[in-house]
């Protein structure tokens, strides 16, 4: 997995834990593809301060799934339901999680 795929997914997770200002910033370069200097004639602040507020929010995002492994215990999980060869059973345990 590419590590800005791997970022946006922590950031489905972990987003509501970040400032509005960091949300604004991530989702403005990940899912708009807007430049640094984009951003930053937007929101009239240096592109060099852009490019801090991105790269704290990838460092927040990753000491998150660090700690939380939120993301890693949803894989392990859903590849724990996957062997199960009952399929009432499986669809059961997939609603329970959903």
């Amino acid at each position: 997995m590419q590590a800005r795929d791997y970022l946006i997914i922590l950031y489905d997770y972990y987003g509501e834990l970040l400032s509005e200002d960091n949300k604004q910033y991530f989702e403005d370069y990940y899912f708009d593809n807007l430049s640094l200097a984009e951003i930053a004639e937007n929101t009239n602040v240096s592109r060099n301060n852009v490019h801090k507020h991105i790269k704290s929010t990838e460092e927040k995002l990753m000491f998150y799934e660090e700690k939380l492994k939120l993301y890693e215990k949803e894989k392990l999980i859903k590849e724990k339901i996957n062997k199960i060869t009952d399929d009432r059973l499986r669809k059961e345990v997939e609603k329970i999680l959903n």
